[in-house]
């Protein structure tokens, strides 16, 4: 019996299937198979019910995991404190929302290879509700996203908040002057994807005002949300911060509301079952470089 195999053996059943532990630890699906095979015959039980399609343990694979994710633990604390920043090996699976992939990310990336320099970042944009099922499943070390994931006990690292306006083109005709939710419930409204934190956002805003919105049209990302206000056909919510030039030439103008929609604050978070030791640290190097607000 060696690491590997006990290692193996945790992700197969953390993940319910072998041939997501093989993406998992970048291996073949039938490199995690002849690892498990090895491990039950050193051991001379079987670990897995074969006759089920999801990689369910046995009892003695139940009893297994205990140990396999205390050897696991051990070895990561044997390398958070004993190992060299240049010797740190490893993938780190971090997922990211748009907002934090167009402006600093690269600055992270660029943070995190000069101090860890054997780190392989497997990075995912995605929406909220994506990557904090990706975190739950664990096939995410760390994700970088708007709000605070309920349910971890690992207290999140803020980034910063990030103030959302909402803007239309001067063509859509919105009024001047400060408009109530109910007001401008009456305009279509461009969202992310309903998964979207941007999208929930919106809906508890209207629900806070007593209005609803007419209509929510919805697309995949805030460079569409834009193009499409600027065009006329809605209007949205943007942080004018990365949207000035648009404002400035004309194409997009602040609708003044009352009341104004609250900054959002955006956070690090890892999971405490996490087998990434350097994820807490990747968090904190996010919050260095992060250039969203700090006073909001």
């Amino acid at each position: 019996m060696n690491f590997k195999q006990l290692e193996t053996f945790y992700w197969a059943v953390k993940l319910g299937s072998f041939s997501a532990a093989a993406h998992r630890l970048n291996a073949t699906q039938s490199t995690i198979s002849m690892r498990i095979i090895e491990l039950e015959r050193d051991l001379g039980v079987e670990l897995f019910d074969r006759t089920q399609r999801v990689a369910r343990p046995t009892a003695k694979g139940r009893e297994l995991q205990y140990y396999a994710e205390q050897a696991m633990r051990l070895s990561v604390d044997m390398h958070q404190h004993i190992s060299s920043d240049d010797a740190t090996p490893g993938v780190v699976r971090m997922g990211v929302v748009e907002m934090i992939s167009v402006t600093w990310l690269p600055a992270l990336v660029k943070r995190v290879h000069e101090k860890y320099p054997r780190i392989t970042l497997e990075l995912d944009e995605a929406l909220t509700h994506d990557l904090i099922a990706s975190l739950n499943q664990a096939s995410l070390d760390i994700i970088l996203a708007p709000g605070r994931v309920p349910g971890y006990s690992v207290t999140p690292v803020s980034l910063g908040s990030v103030t959302f306006a909402w803007m239309a083109s001067p063509s859509l005709g919105v009024p001047d002057g400060v408009i109530t939710p109910r007001q401008l419930g009456e305009w279509p409204i461009i969202a992310l994807s309903r998964e979207s934190y941007h999208h929930t956002s919106i809906e508890d805003w209207f629900r806070a005002g007593n209005a609803r919105c007419r209509r929510i049209d919805t697309c995949k990302s805030f460079g569409v949300a834009a193009s499409l206000a600027a065009a006329g056909l809605g209007v949205t919510l943007l942080p004018p911060r990365w949207h000035q030039e648009a404002i400035a030439s004309g194409k997009l103008r602040i609708i003044e509301t009352d009341p104004v929609f609250p900054a959002v604050e955006f956070t690090a978070t890892s999971a405490v079952e996490s087998m990434q030791a350097i994820a807490q640290k990747i968090a904190r190097m996010a919050r260095d470089v992060s250039t969203f607000d700090r006073a909001v």
